[in-house]
């Protein structure tokens, strides 16, 4: 299994798209997930992260800039009880809802599809964090079309149980630039997580994001043993 340190796989392309990592802190104490949004166009770039409670939502940085909020205006992170949904869409609220009513994560996702911004079908991928008595396990899904064909849909998920402490998995939507953009391939790539606090971990990632395309970063430490959480947002528009 290949293990790559997060700045050297952020380093590796200069659009990653939409990227979710998570895993278990080096102490074995705190859940770590991070989800940042990348952006090419003038639209896609004209975006915020916003805390609401304990979730956090996407917000036109300009809204005289906004063109078109469909699939770029969502909560990109959910709690429900002991869960915390991350994703890069709307499917974050079905994740809830349907998980509320008792659907597992991978039932809610079998009723939707990849994005339907043609040519380019951008994955859907998604992630959910569950803690109970000072442990944790969690899945990742990612939901694209099948080499370009938006009648097919090809669905895969990843389920890490008693992660292993000081490391973390890292799904992103796409496999570089291109017209039309490559989908990602593959399983989650596995990534060494420093023994570092929540500052040092939100410098890291956005330091190596790719300047130019880099757009909203979010990171959060859950303590296993409480549940409490500690968040972090930085927006390149200010």
């Amino acid at each position: 299994m290949k293990v790559s340190s997060i700045a050297c796989e952020l380093n590796s392309l200069a659009y990653h798209g939409r990227g979710i990592i998570i895993g278990k802190s080096a102490d074995a104490k705190k859940a770590v997930t991070a989800y940042f949004i990348m952006g090419r166009s003038v639209n896609s770039r004209n975006r915020v992260f916003v805390p609401e409670g304990d979730a956090m939502r996407t917000k036109a940085f300009d809204e005289s800039k906004m063109v078109d909020p469909h699939l770029i205006i969502y909560y990109p992170v959910r709690v429900l009880g002991n869960k915390t949904i991350v994703t890069n869409g709307d499917q974050t609220d079905t994740i809830y809802d349907l998980m509320d009513k008792q659907m597992t994560f991978e039932q809610a996702l079998r009723t939707r599809t990849f994005e339907d911004d043609k040519p380019n079908f951008t994955p859907r991928i998604s992630g959910i964090i569950h803690f109970e008595n000072g442990d944790m396990n969690y899945a990742m899904s990612i939901l694209k079309s099948a080499e370009g064909d938006d009648s097919s849909c090809e669905r895969f998920t990843y389920a890490y149980t008693n992660p292993i402490p000081g490391k973390a998995k890292f799904i992103h939507t796409y496999n570089g630039d291109g017209d039309p953009l490559p989908s990602f391939e593959g399983e989650p790539k596995t990534l060494e997580l420093p023994d570092m606090d929540i500052d040092a971990l939100t410098d890291l990632i956005w330091t190596n994001l790719n300047e130019d395309n880099k757009v909203s970063l979010f990171v959060r430490y859950i303590d296993l043993a409480t549940g409490e959480s500690d968040t972090r947002i930085v927006n390149k528009n200010q």
